[in-house]
């Protein structure tokens, strides 16, 4: 399974804007990001408008304006990003559920392997947040 630059991309810029949260009363700015992450302006306007309509970002227009968080970084799962940006987070190669992926729609002999790593993946993405991405915990907790 692979998670597409979709997802990644969402994620990183998401983790960008948390990190400046705290700049007292400032939206933050595609273009900021755009340079920040080395992501293209008009990929993350694309990426951006799903994670608006999801509820994730709020925008402001005008001087001064751009994009803030809808919640906090503690309430914003990765599971929520990736979900927001329509990037399917399964392992399988089934593309309907209940349709095996074999050419009669059976399962596929390793189907159940995959789809238990799909879970576990999307209970790893909703159990992360952007607070512990952008805190470094993530770094502690693989030393450890």
């Amino acid at each position: 399974m692979r998670l597409s630059t979709k997802g990644r991309y969402a994620v990183m810029a998401m983790a960008d804007l948390a990190r400046r949260q705290d700049e007292p009363c400032r939206a933050v700015s595609l273009s900021d990001i755009a340079a920040r992450q080395e992501i293209s302006l008009s990929y993350l306007e694309q990426l951006f408008a799903r994670l608006r309509r999801k509820g994730l970002v709020q925008s402001a227009r005008g001087p001064g304006g751009g994009y803030r968080l809808t919640r906090t970084a503690e309430e914003t799962s990765i599971a929520d990003i990736v979900h927001a940006v329509d990037e399917p987070i399964r392992a399988v190669r089934c593309a309907a559920l209940g349709k095996g992926c074999m050419a009669k729609g059976e399962r596929c002999l390793t189907h159940d392997l995959w789809e238990h790593l799909g879970d576990r993946i999307e209970d790893y993405l909703a159990s992360v947040s952007l607070a512990d991405v952008i805190s470094g915990r993530l770094r502690a907790k693989a030393a450890a």
